[in-house]
């Protein structure tokens, strides 16, 4: 066998510590070896062109380069053995910056490793295989999964790239909490305005499959060729028949049992709705909970008022089946879980505040839809309790957030923006009125986010009082704020017609279940985790499925749109061709002495390990053993470590290959 080894300088970085001309000199002595020199910058032009022209002249069977870790360059290098005739697997990298010269300050002692370090490449190198990467059908469709402004984003990109894509939101109409907006930071634009057209191009896109009512039900299959089931729910409207006229809303006789969560229970809706004017599709939902003929058997004065014969009491749940190439995980936020209702004196989470037992304390999206012009009040600032006009509110951020008592150490991101908007639009409404805000710093990251603070102060005339409020009680009308301006070592107490809670942004209620049906991991918040905070951040450990938007973690809606844009570019560039080519070095079972534990199968991350029928020549079946997806495996190794008859084995490392790199030393 001749073997080339060309050790690399890398700069400093490992010639400062490591003598490389050293390391090559001695390694044209191992055995195999044929050919044997060091280099400035291996990983250059003119580095990998030496590479080349070495393969070619020297008839070289195999290389190792001696550089950085293979995270950097090990696709730089395979693809230079590529280009010159080499198969690409018949190439090693001897780690000797993050393993050797990073590490040690000895030069002696550091040369000594790096030629153990490489000696250990040659010994695998000799045993490698030629490989093929993995060719698999690629489904040129895409599952976008929550119909909230990261949704529309990424759903819209890819459909006017001219891919299909299936957009699932598990409300009655796509929006998301943006739609719940009065006016977005820092430009203070009018929400609606921005997100309609939007929502209607989702509509009406023809590449656009849009599912709302639904949720997904369970996921098979792997990059490229996802199989997904989508619970349609029952609205009890026939969706081809509805034109969304509105007579029945307008006449159903339940006014005043369902508070609408849309308005964040701050006002009612009937048995029969559409969560807000605009919604997308705009198809009622009966909620058979309040409806009089689900709990009675009587009424039905929504058939009566329908000409189109559109309600269908007796609908039920369906299932549809959805083959997609890839999966965008966009299911956005909920706010810090505290009962809404203002007719239940239960308190939960911030109990001293006393949000749940006064009428008046409200939280953020409350405030929001308390200020929307298409809100209860109409848009102006109205107390929910008797409907005056609060001439003093104190708004109080990092509710829940960078609160180890309450579960939530991290920043919600957004509160110090969203609270100085809130502030401002009280103001602008109020001009006679009074804002203070308790802050424990501001956080205002982002283009034109510290000057809209500074204006809040400057121009509006907004207090902003550094401390936490230690306590919230009613006196004589009044909401008593209690708390300490910690500039100034002061007690403070404002008596408060109202109070703005804002309240921690946390992950959704169902997002470990969906993680689970999908196949990614997640944080002890709920949030997603991405594949590498640096490297890879929208993508997860599932190879084919994105994640976008504050389902990750908090974010704005700036940051949003960019990360749902950023997941869409990666399923585009997953359908740029009808095959996608995967790493070879997977799982593989060795069928002659596998013996059907499926240890392997119960601790598989990926579901890559199925099961497989061995039969007779009169199709009896003889013996059942395990099969490993190539589409799923990611090749991690789990299921080699606990295989009790030592059947499965990682290609490219086997322990022949092993213990020769072991016996190298």
């Amino acid at each position: 066998m001749r073997i080339g080894v060309f050790i690399c300088h890398c700069g400093e970085n490992i010639g400062r510590t490591v003598d490389c001309a050293a390391v090559a000199e001695s390694c044209g002595r191992f055995p195999g070896v044929a050919y044997s020199i060091d280099n400035k910058y291996m990983c250059s032009d003119p580095g990998q062109n030496v590479v080349k022209n070495a393969i070619r002249e020297k008839n070289l069977d195999a290389v190792v380069v001696g550089s950085c870790s293979p995270h950097m360059h090990e696709k730089t290098f395979r693809k230079a053995c590529a280009d010159a005739g080499l198969n690409p697997y018949l190439f090693e990298m001897a780690n000797l910056r993050e393993h050797c010269s990073w590490v040690h300050e000895d030069r002696i002692e550091a040369t000594k490793k790096a030629i153990e370090l490489t000696r250990i490449a040659v010994e695998k190198v000799k045993r490698n295989d030629p490989l093929s990467p993995i060719r698999v059908p690629v489904t040129k469709r895409s599952l976008v999964i929550g119909g909230g402004i990261s949704g529309i984003q990424a759903a819209l990109d890819i459909a006017n790239a001219g891919f299909e894509v299936v957009l699932v939101e598990k409300e009655p109409s796509i929006g998301g909490h943006m739609s719940q907006l009065s006016e977005t930071f820092p430009t203070l634009d009018c929400s609606q305005c921005i997100l309609t057209p939007r929502m209607v191009e989702v509509y009406q896109h023809p590449k656009i499959k849009l599912l709302t009512y639904s949720e997904v039900e369970n996921v098979e299959g792997f990059i490229g060729n996802f199989k997904v089931t989508v619970r349609k729910k029952a609205r009890s409207i026939d969706e081809t028949k509805c034109n969304g006229c509105g007579n029945c809303q307008q006449k159903c006789p339940i006014k005043k049992k369902a508070y609408s969560e849309f308005e964040e229970n701050l006002a009612f809706r009937p048995a029969i709705y559409v969560p807000f004017p605009q919604a997308v599709p705009n198809i009622p939902v009966i909620d058979r909970s309040v409806c009089t003929y689900y709990q009675t058997g009587k009424c039905q004065m929504c058939v009566k008022v329908c000409g189109r014969e559109a309600i269908m009491f007796n609908q039920e749940d369906s299932f549809v089946t959805e083959d997609v190439g890839s999966i965008i995980v966009a299911t956005g936020y909920k706010l810090y879980t505290i009962d809404k209702k203002p007719d239940e004196s239960a308190i939960k989470g911030y109990g001293e505040y006393g949000y749940g037992k006064y009428k008046d304390v409200v939280d953020g999206l409350q405030f929001e839809r308390i200020a929307s012009a298409s809100g209860p009040t109409s848009g102006e600032i109205l107390r929910p309790s008797d409907k005056t006009v609060p001439k003093k509110i104190v708004f109080i951020q990092c509710v829940g957030s960078r609160d180890e008592a309450k579960g939530f150490s991290y920043c919600s991101k957004i509160c110090c923006m969203y609270t100085a908007k809130h502030a401002m639009l009280y103001k602008h409404k109020v001009h006679e009125g009074e804002a203070y805000v308790f802050y424990m710093d501001i956080r205002a990251g982002g283009k034109g986010y510290d000057e809209f603070v500074r204006r809040a102060i400057e121009e509006d005339h907004v207090k902003y009082i550094r401390g936490r409020v230690s306590r919230i009680y009613e006196e004589n009308g009044k909401y008593i704020v209690k708390g300490e301006d910690t500039l100034s070592n002061m007690p403070v107490t404002i008596d408060a017609d109202m109070v703005v809670l804002a309240t921690a942004m946390i992950a959704q209620p169902n997002a470990p279940k969906l993680a689970q049906t999908i196949g990614m991991s997640y944080d002890k918040y709920g949030f997603y985790n991405e594949a590498h905070p640096k490297l890879r951040p929208v993508e997860v450990s599932t190879a084919g499925v994105f994640l976008a938007g504050a389902c990750q973690a908090p974010k704005d809606i700036p940051e949003s749109v960019a990360m749902a844009s950023a997941a869409a570019s990666k399923s585009l560039v997953l359908f740029g061709s009808d095959f996608l080519e995967r790493e070879p070095t997977i799982a593989k079972v060795n069928e002659s002495v596998c013996a059907g534990c499926f240890y392997c199968q119960k601790v598989c991350a990926y579901n890559a390990i199925e099961k497989k029928e061995i039969k007779d020549r009169n199709g009896n079946v003889v013996k059942v053993i395990a099969y490993v997806n190539s589409g799923l495996c990611q090749g991690c190794g789990t299921c080699n470590a606990v295989c009790p008859s030592k059947s499965v084995e990682l290609i490219g490392f086997n322990d022949e290959q092993i213990y020769a790199e072991i016996n190298a030393l």
